[in-house]
Parts: structure tokens; C-alpha cells; sequence
């Protein structure tokens, strides 16, 4: 088991890692040994997110990139390369969210939602994949979403539906590079309290507790929480295990 999780000499890019459940992930691939590229659009905040990773001991940078357009994603990619030497990981956790029921979505919020969930995740890996096969391998770790297995009427159609299309993008990528041994897994979060669900105690507080007692656990989850599933996908631990779809809900998708 020596050395089994340890990602020292790894280069990871993180997409959204500048809060919520990216920076938890970002931390956790810093702890294990990676220097961290957190690619984000707020570069203010980026720059917060990249000084506390640091306090690792890793090497950190920021790129503020929107990740809707090929130029941006391209840049993101590049920079990572140039300041860090290599792409061995990509963490596609940006997203958003429109809580709307079905027929009151825009079609610019559904394009919207779609673009930064799913479109953004294709190009980043994408974008990648040469930089991981020049070195022998690679790791895609796509955040997907719990309500990709049963939908989710609070979150939105768009959320739901583009979270699905992560999932069959991770197991796709997982087929089409095997041969490259790049492994692409999933991972489906289940109820964390982050930037896009703190206002739910707040505004929907019957929500709030009717999901609460619906969890086995019994509470929500803390962004440390998805480090271990992160840092196992991202290691020579999961060398074997590619088209994986790993929940980290506390048991909510169980019942």
C-alpha cells in the first residue's frame, strides 16, 4: 500500500476549484502530493484558493479562464502546462445551476447551464488528453450529480439532464482512451453544503429538512468529504477502475 495514494510528481488542474466542493478537492490533491492548477472565472477569489492550497507545500497557480469558449480552455490548458510542466489530472467540477421547474427554463438558461456543465468538461478533457498520452497516462475525474441517477425537480431539468451527459461523457472517455491508459471515472455528490445550495436553509427551509431527514447519515456533507473519493481516482490506486460511477451522498440515492 506505500506510495499506493501518494501523488507527489502529479500535476492536476481543478475547474471550479476555487470554492465550495472544488476547493475541498483541490486541498485534498494538494495534501496528497500534487501541485494544482485551480482554473476559475473570479480571479480574485482564484487567487485566495491558490494561497491556501500552497500552505501544502505543493506548487499552485491560478488561471481565471471561461471555460464556454475553446480560446479560454485552450489558454487554461496552456498556462497549466507552461508554469507546472504537465497535465496528469483534469477535475471537471465547474457548474451552475437554475432552480426552475421544467417549463419555466429559458432557452438561454438551459443552453447556459449546459455549456458550463457538460461543454466545458468535453473540451477541457479534450483539450488534455495529448498532454497525458505524451506522458504515458492520465486521470479524468467528472463531478457529476446524484440527480443524474433519478432527477431532481428542485434543481432543474437543465442541471439534472446535463449531469447525466457527464456521466456517459466520463464512461466514453473511459472506452476511447483505455488504450492510452488515461482512466475516466465519475463522481456523484449528493447533498453538500456549498455556494449553490446555501441558500436553501434559508429560502426553502421544508426543503431543507425534509432532505435532511431523508439522508442516512443524517446530515449534509462538508466539501472534505469528496477529498478521498478524488485523491483514489487521481492515484495509481484506481489504476484499474475506468467507466466508474462512485456516489458520495451519504446514502441518499440508496433509498
Amino acid at each position: 500500500m506505500d506510495g499506493l495514494f501518494d501523488l507527489k510528481g502529479k500535476v492536476a488542474i481543478v475547474t471550479g476549484g476555487n470554492g465550495g466542493l472544488g476547493f475541498g478537492m483541490a486541498v485534498g490533491l494538494a495534501e496528497a502530493g500534487a501541485d494544482v492548477a485551480v482554473v476559475a472565472r473570479n480571479s480574485e477569489k482564484t487567487c485566495r484558493a491558490v494561497s491556501q492550497v500552497r500552505s501544502s507545500g505543493v506548487r499552485a497557480v491560478g488561471v481565471s479562464a471561461d471555460l464556454r469558449t475553446g480560446a479560454d480552455v485552450k489558454r487554461a490548458v496552456d498556462e497549466t502546462v507552461q508554469a507546472l510542466g504537465g497535465v496528469d489530472i483534469l477535475v471537471n467540477n465547474a457548474g451552475t445551476v437554475v432552480r426552475k421547474e421544467p417549463h419555466e427554463i429559458t432557452t438561454e438558461e438551459w443552453d447556459r447551464v449546459f455549456d458550463i456543465n457538460l461543454r466545458a468538461a468535453f473540451l477541457m478533457a479534450r483539450e488534455v488528453y495529448p498532454h497525458m498520452k505524451s506522458r504515458g497516462g492520465g486521470k479524468v475525474v467528472n463531478v457529476g450529480s446524484m440527480t443524474s441517477i433519478f432527477g431532481g425537480g428542485g434543481s432543474g431539468a437543465a442541471y439534472s439532464a446535463s449531469k447525466g451527459g457527464v456521466v456517459q461523457l466520463s464512461k466514453s472517455l473511459a472506452v476511447g482512451w483505455a488504450r492510452d491508459n488515461i482512466q475516466s471515472n465519475a463522481i456523484l455528490p449528493g447533498w453538500f453544503m456549498t455556494d449553490l445550495t446555501s441558500d436553501i436553509p434559508v429560502d426553502q427551509p421544508e426543503r431543507f429538512d425534509l432532505i435532511s431527514r431523508r439522508i442516512p447519515a443524517g446530515r449534509w456533507g462538508e466539501a472534505r468529504e469528496l477529498q478521498g473519493a478524488v485523491v483514489f481516482l487521481s492515484s495509481r490506486a484506481s489504476d484499474y477502475v475506468t467507466g466508474a460511477v462512485i456516489t458520495v451522498d451519504g446514502g441518499y440515492s440508496v433509498l
